[in-house]
């Protein structure tokens, strides 16, 4: 095939006054292609279909960046005036016709040969996701609010349109001579009265645990914690503190530090209390009902939420999603909780039920193979044998944790069944379930492998889930087949991806907080646990939810909200995603946004904030829990467990699954009574290192000298459960 002119540009050259100009001959980079030029049978470069054209890169004179595109020479000559005119040219105009150019492949492409099927958004960024009317929103912060979801003073959102204040049970009643706060209140206050106080300290070497029934007036905590507003992590630590004794012993005098107190207990005056349903209002006599509402282009719009069921208690529930063979960072998890939280080990094994203390419950849900893996029949029973084969998880079946330590099997499709608000319409999605952020990882239906598992056996959309580029068998290793993230470079973003929806599902429909894995819990959550309303934390500067912790209230209409709106919108449950969610839907008041300070406190310094005033310890990346650099390595050491964060209810050390939090002593080291478990795990760590196993009686010049974070962390854990120490708040525990 013979080319028109394929060489020729038009070449801007300088000018005496500097500035650039066209030149009307042609111009070619070397002989080869002028004679190409020559001796081609159409040598009237106007008559080609392209138009090179080289602009030259400021202050680099000796490059230019060729720009090729598909008009005519003698178009795109009719756009500049001849260069023979003497006037002053440069290349706008021509890098606007590319441009135009390129925008128009790329919103073909995206409308034609992508799966959303839409044409791009250039000016208004992501596309909305709003599907439903402005009185549904309203009906659902009504259900909310008289559910008691929304113990809070903050004002309701606007846009919602409230005509009248609603009556809150959440908050106490406004008090007979102060009118003051009634003035100022978006919602009536029909609860019983709240008493403030500081924890008060009657031990000086460990601190008291949280009053029973006290709660956390997280108004008040993000008063003193929000980064929006200017205040500090370091700062925000105190406060924390201080409202729970957690300076016991050590604590320094401040004067009346009353506007600090967050802590509160209910009074008894229920009698008094305005009773309230959860009402589904519905305003009608709107103008124009859905004014200043932008709603999903590429979904309908919801029916009327209507004949919602009223809310069901939860129990205080800590659901963790582990995917892989169970290593350290779960084992850590698990260990953390039983250091730091009120399950009762201090006491008898037989002893009955306390009246004031509801004892926590933490759930290790299992995913037993790779996200898009063909159904087991056997899953639960291979899942419990996995668990006793393996050093980290085999001590936690032990029954003295069997009331508090639950291991559940993961099955996507009964999960995804068990939600009333996507089980008829979920499988539309078919192999496409995958969404994070707008990126979905396609996989397909194998028909013939499903009718191979056995008729018990359940997959993704009751079908065997395989990837769409190619056999299993030709991508060993690859994304679709990892199980557990081995290394930075070999990460299972599948099941990261599987979990950004399933803590949704969870607390959906059992209740409680989701926590990810790489978490730790730093103290007692039982204040924390007292607030009723839903949340998650601060996504560092920005103003974006991090799900690492979520709460959900069981069935909530806040629950069915997100869960419609992913249905409508690719069934994306990525955190930025919801953030739009909620935002769009005016909705971010009922999931509330805390700061990251509670849960997340090295966060802002890893990202170049507050670095002027720091919290303690001074992290500025997330690998130093794992390894200090050298001249801050004594700390860890000489302050321990107390000085980690000291008032954060726990520490998110995101990833870093490849990291052992002891590497000098790498297995569990629970004494004794689990000695068969420690046994295994140094032949499976003298087996990765290619070392001889250790003495169990090694010296301490085989230790590491300075001990990070991490490990410090481990072996206090460790400590406890071996019975040398007692844990946070001074308990030891009873194995009898």
């Amino acid at each position: 095939m013979r080319l028109h002119n394929p060489h020729h540009r038009i070449l801007f050259i300088p000018s005496l006054s500097g500035r650039q100009r066209l030149s009307p001959l042609p111009s070619f980079s070397n002989a080869v292609h002028e004679k190409h030029h020559l001796t081609s049978s159409s040598r009237d470069y106007r008559t080609s279909w392209i138009t090179r054209v080289e602009i030259p890169i400021p202050f680099v004179p000796s490059r230019r960046i060729q720009l090729i595109i598909p008009l005519p020479p003698r178009f795109v000559g009719s756009l500049l005036p001849s260069a023979r005119s003497g006037r002053k040219r440069n290349g706008t105009v021509l890098i606007l016709i590319a441009f135009l150019f390129l925008w128009t492949i790329f919103a073909f492409t995206k409308r034609f040969a992508t799966r959303s099927k839409t044409w791009p958004q250039p000016f208004s960024g992501d596309p909305p996701t709003l599907v439903y009317e402005r009185a549904d929103l309203r009906r659902m912060w009504l259900w909310e609010i008289a559910s008691g979801h929304y113990p809070s003073n903050r004002p309701l959102p606007v846009a919602v349109g409230f005509q009248s204040m609603p009556l809150n049970p959440g908050i106490p009643k406004p008090q007979k001579n102060n009118l003051s706060g009634l003035l100022n209140a978006t919602t009536i206050g029909t609860g019983v009265s709240r008493t403030y106080f500081h924890v008060n300290v009657t031990d000086p070497s460990f601190p008291p645990r949280p009053v029973p029934g006290s709660v956390l007036d997280l108004d008040i905590v993000q008063d003193n914690c929000e980064f929006s507003t200017n205040q500090y992590v370091r700062d925000c630590l105190e406060v924390l503190r201080m409202g729970a004794g957690l300076d016991n012993g050590k604590s320094i005098r401040r004067g009346n530090a009353d506007k600090w107190k967050h802590i509160f207990t209910e009074g008894k005056d229920a009698d008094g209390m305005t009773q309230t349903t959860p009402v589904l209002a519905n305003f009608l006599d709107e103008a124009n009902p859905n004014e200043g509402l932008e709603f999903s282009r590429k979904a309908p719009r919801e029916p009327p939420f209507l004949n919602y069921p009223p809310p069901k208690p939860s129990t205080p529930i800590y659901h963790i999603f582990w995917a892989g063979p169970f290593t350290d960072k779960p084992y850590i998890a698990i260990l953390s909780f039983l250091f730091t939280q009120n399950v009762g080990l201090h006491l008898p094994r037989n002893s009955p039920p306390s009246k004031e203390v509801c004892r926590p419950q933490i759930w290790l849900w299992i995913n037993p193979g790779p996200a898009a893996a063909i159904a087991n029949p056997r899953a639960r029973s291979d899942m419990y044998e996995t668990l006793a084969a393996n050093p980290w998880s085999a001590p936690f079946l032990h029954p003295r944790f069997e009331d508090v330590v639950k291991f559940k099997l993961w099955n996507t499709t009964e999960q995804l069944d068990g939600v009333p608000e996507i089980k008829d319409e979920w499988r539309i999605f078919g192999g496409s379930i995958f969404n994070s952020g707008g990126y979905v990882y396609e996989v397909k239906i194998d028909k013939e492998a499903e009718k191979a598992s056995s008729a018990g056996a359940s997959s993704l959309a009751n079908d065997t889930l395989t990837t769409a580029e190619e056999p299993r068998k030709q991508q060993k290793n690859g994304i679709y087949d990892r199980l557990g993230s081995k290394s930075q470079q070999d990460y299972d973003r599948m099941s990261v991806i599987l979990s950004d929806m399933a803590r949704f599902i969870l607390c959906h429909r059992f209740g409680g907080t989701y926590l990810d894995a790489d978490t730790i819990f730093l103290r007692d959550w039982e204040e924390l646990w007292g607030w009723k309303g839903a949340f998650a934390y601060r996504w560092s500067r920005l103003e974006k939810y991090n799900t690492a912790v979520l709460r959900l209230n069981k069935g909530s209409a806040l629950g069915s909200f997100l869960f419609r709106t992913a249905l409508k919108n690719d069934f994306d449950f990525h955190p930025m995603t919801v953030s739009r969610y909620t935002k769009e839907g005016h909705m971010e008041g009922l999931l509330l946004r805390l700061p990251d300070a509670l849960f997340d406190s090295a966060w802002l310094n890893t990202e170049g904030y507050q670095n002027d005033r720091p919290p303690f310890p001074y992290l500025t990346d997330f690998h130093h829990l794992f390894s200090l650099p050298r001249e801050h390595g004594a700390a860890p050491l000489a302050l321990g467990f107390e000085g980690f964060f000291r008032g954060a209810f726990s520490y998110h050390f995101h990833n870093y699954w490849w990291e052992p939090f002891d590497p000098s002593r790498n297995w569990p080291d629970l004494g004794l009574r689990f000695i068969k478990s420690e046994r295994k795990g140094r032949e499976e760590a003298a087996a990765a290192s290619a070392a001889p196993a250790t003495d169990p009686k090694e010296n301490v010049t085989d230790d590491m000298r300075d001990l990070s974070w991490a490990t410090v962390l481990k072996r206090t854990f460790e400590a406890y459960i071996r019975g040398e120490r007692p844990n946070m708040y001074g308990e030891y525990i009873n194995w009898s």
